[in-house]
């Protein structure tokens, strides 16, 4: 995973954007729960009303109330508040109308709301102590503990009644209240804040406020919060995606440029290490797996953990009494997470293997295909296929069917997730210890935390995977081709005579015991032909492709005009020769493009010119496009003589010094091989010419004829001159011509 950090140093500021929009949307989403109860608790059961004490509330209230406090609390709410005569304020007429014909207490400023919150409260559940016992419920003892039924007995509560009472409940000695005081102090301050919101509300009714639209104003603008926040957060997941899109695309094409340039660079040998089949796979499927992991994991890897343990945190202040639930909740998880792991993560890298298989398979049954109708073995590739293909469909099934079971586990672990904390929390409310909005956020936090811990089992996933696709990439793009360029090329581009020297030449490629060549010596001069012979298997084909350096030679030298190739650029020396090699390979495009591909600024005179030369003209004038006539990918739908005509006329247009034909002739028929031949000679003036061939008659009139046999020279001359001096050359010959051609 290394190497894909170092492709991602490219965007730090947008991936910290990522990450301050992520964190902006977890806290988004995080905060709907909380506004939601807050609309069940605030906005439904209390009437919109949040203060838990109340701003003003009227004479009878306040005296009720201080009947049922202790000496302390007594005196923190007469100093918190102040009385307000009739009429004698526009503003509090308009928020309370009974103030304009009554007096009222009035909240001061800067008092504490809360600690008043928690008095009026003891003093409302004293109070409703009280009236249990006078209502002839004292048989019943009082555990102390507060439950739902104390705030829907305030609710129902009449004030008006309870201010007639006020006359007798003065008569009797504070001490008569003393026990229902004490009783009152053992709940909790959350409870009594509750308690008290009821009470406000109490009040307000008296004071003749509308509270149905508090509570609507309330509800509404909640409501309108919590669209916003919602858009916010919307908004914040396109731009991320937006944003990890991109990147992953920019990624995905450098990854797919640096493969690319790191495989053209690549000589022979490395060629020999990869497959095709893999290095496709490696450029395609393997990036693909990368550009998911970015577009999904950077949203993922760090929303899911700002989600999950902010759903914790959020979960645990709304009832600390049920966080056990979501322990138990998060250690299943983790053990499910740890399970698919173990068994989903080793079939990872079998995937790609397996596609590298099928990609091969499949490249050799298309390129392949004549053969191996030739030989009937269309049900034996068939059943080749399948067997691959069966086995990487049954992986990707395994796979597939361990994530399908994941999803039902987790929907079912979610829905007895909400069960439980249903059956708890409704113990809860009833004890009064949370309120049903708190319930029903602790629901929401809990779905949260199992969502977020489902995106981190699918990055967990997703992570191995990748890591192999990148382990793949990076295989590539740190092999480092073993013919390089050197450090201070020696220049030698439109100056090169053409003179090609062999100089005590080995080679054996790598990793190989025997030498395939051994201590090759011969010139090559300018404007002659030097041509080479030999049994298969001597070494005709890779003599010719050490000189362009496809690779490297093991020992000795190999000089064009006195320099050593391994002195040059690759690319100046590729500039002086034009090479034709053994198995004629056309590109996707027309003729004219591809015999551009010589020299792209070749003239159409030139580009004519040359496929004169190679005794194409004929053929090509026949096609109703001419020149401009479509070549399907590899040439196939042209025949193998005009392939290989073709891809010599592209050689000739580049009109370099040094020609390389590399069994060149070999499709093409004698008649066709002799007039080539003949205005190839006239035509390549003062280049050197190397010819690699098979039959006598095509190298014949060559100036200089090499003949090789297990990688050694056996013969050096014209042919007047081997048939007299080299047997090797002479039994070729024999077998291909008669006594009267020999001569």
């Amino acid at each position: 995973m290394k190497k894909l950090f170092l492709y991602l140093k490219k965007y730090p500021f947008w991936i910290f954007l990522c990450l301050v929009l992520l964190f902006g949307q977890a806290m988004a989403d995080l905060s709907l729960p909380n506004l939601m109860s807050d609309i069940v608790n605030i906005g439904i059961q209390k009437g919109g009303i949040k203060e838990s004490a109340p701003e003003a509330l009227s004479p009878d209230a306040m005296k009720l109330m201080l009947t049922f406090l202790s000496d302390s609390d007594r005196k923190a709410v007469e100093s918190s508040y102040s009385l307000m005569k009739a009429g004698s304020s526009e503003e509090y007429s308009k928020k309370f109308p009974k103030s304009e014909t009554s007096d009222i207490y009035v909240l001061k400023s800067g008092s504490d709301n809360n600690r008043l919150g928690a008095i009026f409260g003891r003093s409302a559940f004293a109070l409703l102590y009280y009236l249990q016992d006078a209502a002839g419920q004292s048989g019943k003892p009082h555990t102390g503990q507060a439950s739902a039924s104390f705030t829907e007995g305030l609710n129902e509560v009449d004030m008006s009644a309870l201010y007639k009472m006020q006359p007798m409940l003065d008569k009797l000695p504070s001490s008569a209240f003393e026990k229902y005081m004490k009783m009152a102090e053992n709940i909790d301050d959350s409870i009594l804040t509750q308690v008290s919101n009821v009470m406000v509300k109490q009040f307000y009714d008296e004071l003749e406020v509308d509270t149905g639209s508090i509570r609507l104003r309330y509800i509404l603008r909640t409501g309108i919060f919590m669209l916003l926040i919602t858009l916010a957060g919307a908004l914040a997941t396109f731009f991320v995606s937006l944003i990890s899109t991109r990147i992953s695309s920019d990624v995905g094409r450098r990854m797919r440029q640096d493969v690319f340039s790191r495989v053209v660079r690549f000589s022979s040998t490395e060629f020999d290490k990869f497959s095709t089949a893999s290095l496709i796979t490696r450029t395609t499927n393997d990036i693909t797996q990368v550009q998911m992991l970015l577009i999904t994991g950077i949203r993922m890897i760090c929303f899911a953990p700002i989600m999950g343990i902010g759903g914790i945190v959020m979960a645990v202040r709304k009832s600390p009494s049920m966080s056990w639930i979501i322990a138990v909740a998060v250690l299943v998880l983790i053990m499910l997470i740890l399970v698919i792991f173990q068994v989903a993560v080793p079939r990872f890298k079998l995937i790609q293997k397996l596609v590298d298989k099928l990609n091969l398979v499949t490249r050799e049954h298309l390129s392949g295909m004549m053969v191996i109708r030739a030989f009937g073995t269309q049900k034996y590739e068939e059943e080749r296929f399948e067997g691959v293909n069966r086995e990487l469909t049954g992986v990707n099934l395994f796979i597939n069917r361990i994530m399908a079971v994941m999803f039902p586990v987790m929907s079912f672990l979610m829905n007895i997730l909400s069960l439980v904390i249903v059956w708890v929390g409704a113990h809860l409310i009833d004890l009064g210890s949370i309120q049903i909005g708190d319930m029903m956020a602790f629901i929401q936090y809990s779905m949260q935390i199992i969502i977020s811990f489902l995106m981190i089992s699918i990055t967990f996933i997703m992570i191995p995977r990748a890591a192999v696709s990148v382990s793949r990439i990076a295989e590539v793009l740190d092999t480092e081709p073993v013919i390089l360029d050197p450090d201070k090329p020696k220049d030698i581009k439109g100056k090169a005579r053409g003179r090609v020297e062999f100089r005590n030449v080995s080679f054996k490629y790598s990793g190989a015991e025997d030498y395939v060549l051994k201590d090759i010596s011969f010139v090559a001069e300018p404007g002659k032909t030097t041509a080479f012979i030999g049994s298969t298997g001597s070494g005709k084909s890779t003599l010719v492709n050490l000189i362009p350096r496809f690779y490297d030679v093991t020992e000795g030298q190999i000089l064009i005009d006195g320099i050593d190739v391994r002195e040059m650029s690759q690319h100046d020396l590729h500039e002086i020769i034009g090479y034709v090699p053994q198995k004629g390979i056309l590109f996707s495009g027309t003729i004219a493009s591809n015999l551009k591909y010589g020299r792209n600024g070749a003239t159409g005179e030139e580009i004519a010119e040359a496929a004169a030369i190679a005794q194409a003209t004929e053929f090509i004038s026949a096609l109703p496009e001419g020149f401009e006539s479509p070549i399907a990918q590899g040439g196939t739908n042209v025949s193998g003589g005009q392939k290989q005509r073709l891809s010599i006329a592209r050689a000739l247009v580049k009109k370099a010094p040094i020609f390389i034909f590399d069994d060149s002739f070999s499709a093409l028929d004698f008649k066709t091989d002799a007039a080539l031949r003949k205005a190839l000679k006239e035509s390549t003036g003062d280049s050197t010419v190397l010819i690699v061939a098979q039959r006598v008659g095509t190298i014949k009139n060559a100036d200089q004829i090499i003949v090789l046999d297990q990688g050694r020279i056996v013969g050096k001359g014209t042919h007047s001159e081997l048939i007299k001096s080299c047997e090797t050359y002479r039994e070729i010959a024999l077998s291909q011509l008669s006594e009267e051609e020999l001569a």
